[in-house]
């Protein structure tokens, strides 16, 4: 008996909806009454939405079936569509492709919008405005330079940082950053080696032992002088 595996029949176009559904496809293409071919490709739209019927209701559902139908018939089903029919051209447009940027970020510690944000700010006529941002942004990048290099950084640092991503136009004063609250503060706990834990979890028990000890014989001696 001849075995009729999968690997040996023809690739499905939507394997989601299954092989007995591109079967009925493939029985619309053979039928030569067009008013009878309609009628069948309605019923088996039908099918289809019942596969999904939660998204039955949802916006342009139906549209989207009779699109997969015509895909399944790698279009050369001819039926009445109540949607414009698709074309092969238009579901196979490849997608334009993006411009990832190649440069070098100098300040990689914090980021490359950073760098982008102070460069922008060169151009800003309005001088409150970039004040406002300036502040932030040296909040931001106190932050990150602690993250990076788990110790707070210098201001100095900072403000030499501004000054040369921004090639010179943004001068901050170190006086004002210093009084800048850093709301972005955050608190990094250096990690515990591991024998450097487990000499302090012994050392724990130790002590634990020995308060016992301490207490059952002074426990104990209390007794014996009792019964005296």
């Amino acid at each position: 008996m001849k075995k009729n595996y999968n690997y040996t029949r023809r690739k499905l176009y939507l394997p989601e909806y299954g092989r007995h559904i591109q079967e009925m496809i493939d029985s619309l293409l053979v039928i030569e009454d067009r008013r009878e071919r309609n009628r069948q490709a309605r019923a088996v739209i039908a099918v289809m939405g019942n596969l999904n019927p939660l998204l039955r209701d949802t916006a342009d559902f139906t549209h989207k079936l009779w699109d997969h139908l015509f895909i399944m018939s790698d279009f050369q089903l001819d039926v009445d569509s109540p949607y414009p029919r698709p074309t092969r051209q238009e579901l196979t447009v490849s997608p334009r492709p993006l411009a990832y940027t190649q440069g070098r970020i100098a300040f990689k510690h914090y980021g490359k919008y950073v760098e982008r944000m102070i460069r922008s700010l060169a151009d800003e006529k309005d001088p409150q405005r970039v004040a406002r941002t300036v502040d932030n942004l040296a909040r931001y990048m106190r932050t990150k330079s602690y993250e990076y290099n788990q110790e707070h950084p210098n201001n100095e640092v900072i403000v030499k940082d501004i000054k040369q991503m921004s090639g010179g136009a943004i001068e901050i004063d170190e006086v004002a950053l210093n009084n800048i609250r850093s709301d972005y503060k955050q608190h990094f706990s250096a990690p515990v080696r591991k024998g450097v834990l487990q000499r302090q979890q012994q050392r724990q028990q130790q002590k634990n032992r020995q308060q016992h000890n301490r207490g059952f014989v002074k426990n104990g001696a209390a007794h014996r002088n009792s019964q005296k």
